[in-house]
């Protein structure tokens, strides 16, 4: 070490239990040389030179803030196209008016319509969202607007896309095809929905230079970052490595990682079956090569599997009752009588497993999966994730406990969603009870808690969610969805830091500020443990320091 900075602030929360205060904080080469304060780092300010920066005296750190279920190319892409979403939101040509009803959007979509100069290109809008905009749309609604120019309408969680007539026939689907999730009406005829990866991927062929743009993933990721210095976060995990292209993502995270101003550590998070579709047997050996080109600022961790719909596109599966209005969602690509042999080879290969469960019948599947692989090939420390694990029950928190399992969790529907899905798709109790982290924590589940932004309608802002959870209040800032599932302060705080650190597997790394440790804060100006419960998501944070350099939201 040629030289030590160290920073001082009103407050320093450590998220280290032994050690949980400071007021210093000494780095150097961007790791952590010491925390506590001015005298207690005597030892090395005596031996190291230093520089005392007392930028940050009257703020309080903190860990660097960790999202560990993003999208943010992906949705930095979506962001290029026509917006027909429910909320304000922004794309290229600045910011966009949200569209409160369905008629709003078939408006805009017969704007859209009479706008083009050229019948043959395709009308493509992203952000729908039946939940919040009035019900799904169909190819008969779609036809009135335009029966001659393609229409293509990606809902706001981008497990559905809807077409008219003439954007269907560009996908090669025909009333006699039989394939995954390609929707029909009830008398059998297509209605225009594509549900779920495969049926999405086959809607996007004939529009993928359009959505894909050269040269925007990387457009997308540097506003991305931007979203996030401005909410505290230092690390996210993209769970749809692949979805587009494995090489092209790659490059265009690699690129950014490699600058260092870029503030953001990355993971990538494979998703298994595009793994399979263009690797086959030789995926391992693609993952263990990739693996080697890692660095501490972009990575490839794990793997995914999508098994059910969306929660706000109201495509998961539920047990008994089921849905209010009689749907029945989707199940992933994968077949779940195949999951234990799909999985298995990555468990015993030693891969971290991250499950997309979105509703109870997925997580009892889910959680039937885990026990089963145990069974096959015991493993202790596997840090087998349920990803979303919005509806369940009390007995399958207590079950994910025994069998060992972790939750990554997304808080926000309980503020955003819950009184919307009351009455529209899962009924009260289960929308109430929506994200059960209370019986989480007293299953002895550790849990974090993540955005996918931008791919549902809510923030990327982890102290917003850490408010959702300790105080579990809707969107009429009123009505409080089963309190029993509140949790702490301290808990939910641990959930974006040192919990979803572990959920990650980089728990050794980031996510608490300990000796060795990277040099990742983020710089608030109040103290979460200090404000009322209620205030959580009232303060401000200043920006973040990545490998002990600070960056501000004005960057």
């Amino acid at each position: 070490m040629d030289r030590l900075t160290v920073y001082t602030a009103r407050q320093i929360h450590t998220m280290d239990p032994g050690r949980p205060v400071a007021k210093a904080i000494a780095i150097a080469e961007g790791r952590i040389v010491s925390v506590g304060t001015l005298d207690s780092m005597a030892p090395w300010l005596r031996r190291v030179g230093h520089d005392i920066d007392d930028r940050f005296k009257n703020d309080v750190l903190m860990p660097g803030f960790i999202d560990p279920h993003t999208h943010l190319r992906m949705s930095g892409t979506f962001m290029g196209l026509h917006y027909v979403g429910p909320i304000d939101s922004h794309g290229p040509q600045g910011p966009v008016t949200g569209l409160p009803a369905r008629d709003d959007v078939l408006g805009r979509l017969q704007t859209l319509v009479q706008e083009t100069n050229d019948p043959r290109s395709p009308i493509i809008t992203w952000g729908y969202d039946p939940g919040m905009q009035g019900g799904h749309l169909d190819r008969d609604m779609l036809d009135e607007i335009s029966a001659e120019v393609p229409i293509w309408v990606l809902s706001y969680a981008p497990h559905i896309v809807y077409t008219n007539t003439p954007m269907m026939a560009r996908t090669g689907v025909a009333e006699d095809t039989e394939a995954h999730g390609i929707g029909r009406y009830a008398s059998g005829r297509l209605n225009g929905w594509f549900i779920e990866s495969r049926a999405v991927g086959q809607a996007t062929r004939p529009v993928q230079r359009e959505v894909y743009r050269a040269g925007f993933g990387r457009e997308a990721l540097q506003r991305q970052a931007q979203v996030a210095v401005r909410n505290g976060i230092t690390t996210v995990a993209d769970l749809a490595w692949g979805f587009e292209s494995f090489e092209n993502e790659w490059d265009d995270h690699a690129a950014l990682a490699n600058d260092d101003g870029f503030p953001l550590r990355m993971l990538l998070i494979p998703f298994d079956a595009r793994l399979v579709a263009k690797f086959g047997a030789d995926r391992f050996d693609y993952l263990a090569s990739m693996r080697t080109q890692g660095t501490d600022k972009l990575a490839v961790h794990g793997v995914k599997f999508i098994n059910d719909g969306s929660y706000p596109s109201m495509t998961l599966r539920l047990n008994f009752p089921g849905y209010l209005d009689g749907e029945v969602g989707l199940t992933g690509e994968t077949p779940w009588a195949d999951m234990v042999d799909c999985m298995l080879p990555y468990w015993q290969a030693g891969i971290q497993i991250h499950s997309h469960a979105n509703g109870d019948q997925t997580v009892d599947m889910t959680l039937d999966t885990l026990a089963e692989l145990q069974l096959r090939h015991p493993r202790f420390d596997h840090r087998f994730v349920i990803e979303h694990y919005c509806i369940s029950t009390v007995a399958q928190g207590r079950r994910l406990g025994a069998l060992g399992g972790l939750a990554s969790v997304n808080p926000y529907f309980v503020h955003y969603r819950s009184l919307i899905h009351a009455d529209s798709g899962f009924g009260p109790d289960r929308a109430e009870a929506t994200a059960r982290l209370g019986t989480l924590a007293e299953a002895g589940v550790t849990f974090a808690l993540h955005s996918d932004f931008n791919l549902v309608v809510g923030p990327m802002a982890p102290l917003t969610a850490a408010w959702i959870a300790v105080n579990r209040i809707a969107a009429d800032d009123q009505t409080v969805m089963a309190p029993g599932e509140c949790i702490s302060v301290d808990r939910a705080l641990r959930a974006v830091t040192i919990d979803a650190a572990f959920v990650l597997r980089r728990d050794h790394e980031i996510g608490s500020l300990e000796v060795g440790k990277l040099a990742d804060l983020a710089v608030l100006d109040n103290d979460p443990y200090a404000v009322a419960p209620g205030a959580l998501r009232d303060i401000a944070v200043k920006g973040t320091i990545l490998s002990g350099k600070p960056h501000s939201p004005n960057d």
